[in-house]
């Protein structure tokens, strides 16, 4: 483990309030990433073998639509995270993610990490507990950007 690793995840804003133990097992399955601007992260239908902690730089979370292209629904940026399908089966990323411009960020197994939660309920819960406050305020989100795109026009 890393001391810069384990230092960028101390500040990072989704493991506010998390135990030491918990800081330590990401410390020991990451490693700090760098992405060029345009650089997908990963790929949509790829196996959701990394999760990463944005430290710096905005990520475009994106959909693939036909005769469109890329379709941007969300953007992250530092203290938020990217890559959360491997939390759940069939572990596989259902968007891609796009470096909008230079980004830094904690780049964790997860493989490793779910095998690790899997020896301790606790953490795992508590990591469950926040993927799932994240998710459900990502869909929110995507519920006001598809009223805003779909509701009715009022005159």
């Amino acid at each position: 483990m890393s001391e810069r690793t384990r230092a960028l995840l101390e500040e990072h804003a989704f493991l506010a309030g998390f135990p030491v133990e918990a800081i330590d097992l990401l410390a020991a399955s990451g490693e700090p990433a760098s992405f060029v601007a345009g650089t997908l992260l990963f790929r949509e239908g790829s196996l959701a073998d990394t999760a990463y902690l944005v430290t710096g730089g905005q990520v475009a979370v994106e959909v693939h639509a036909p005769n469109r292209g890329p379709v941007v629904v969300d953007t992250v940026g530092a203290g938020h995270v990217v890559g959360l399908s491997w939390a759940a089966p069939p572990f596989r990323y259902q968007f891609d993610a796009r470096a909008l411009d230079q980004v830094e960020a904690v780049a964790v197994d997860t493989a490793r990490l779910r095998a690790a939660l899997a020896e301790d309920p606790v953490l795992g819960f508590l990591f469950l507990d926040r993927l799932a406050s994240v998710m459900l305020g990502r869909l929110q989100a995507t519920r006001i950007r598809l009223l805003d795109l779909y509701g009715p026009v009022r005159g």
